[in-house]
């Protein structure tokens, strides 16, 4: 089977006339005229009205880009965006005091939540160093990834403010 091109045109059985836009392993990524961009199966049902030549490898640019991302979050400081769920943009949190005479705190959620997406990137280096550690033994890295492991426990409070749930912490799992 010959992997079409981008710039293919096709008549896919679903979702009609489309022009390949993108291409990974596994699916083309097909920009139809009625439904937009969607992503079809490779082997899916559809008529080759104009084939392009495949001019790559067939790993696309955005493979390439999520290699690249995956790449630098494991050996940098680079910190990946975590959307904040939409119910809480441009809120504020508000801290009041149990003693009337204190005034209240408010601070923009979104200025909140940026910090705890810091925090979990920070541990998040801070047990990739552990694990790529030469100098610790095997039994020092359970016991720092154990701590981790209850760190982020302590922190899953916050995944209501995580819009994916994909982005949530994740602590111990209950047996």
């Amino acid at each position: 089977m010959n992997i079409l091109g981008i710039g293919s045109r096709i008549n896919h059985t679903e979702f009609g006339l489309g022009v390949v836009t993108n291409v990974t392993s596994k699916h083309y990524w097909v920009t139809f005229i009625k439904d937009g961009l969607e992503t079809i199966d490779i082997d899916s049902d559809f008529e080759i009205i104009e084939a392009v030549e495949d001019e790559v490898d067939s790993i696309s640019f955005y493979e390439v880009e999520k290699s690249l991302k995956k790449i630098l979050q494991k050996w940098s400081d680079v910190t990946e965006i975590s959307p904040i769920a939409d119910k809480w943009k441009k809120g504020t949190l508000i801290l009041r005091s149990v003693d009337s005479n204190l005034a209240d705190k408010e601070i923009p959620i979104d200025k909140f939540f940026h910090k705890i997406v810091l925090v979990r990137d920070r541990i998040r280096v801070m047990e990739q160093k552990i694990n790529a550690s030469k100098t610790l033994d095997d039994q020092d890295k359970i016991d720092l990834q154990q701590y981790i492991t209850r760190i982020y426990g302590s922190l899953t409070t916050f995944n209501v403010l995580f819009k994916l749930k994909a982005d949530h912490f994740v602590g111990e799992k209950s047996k």
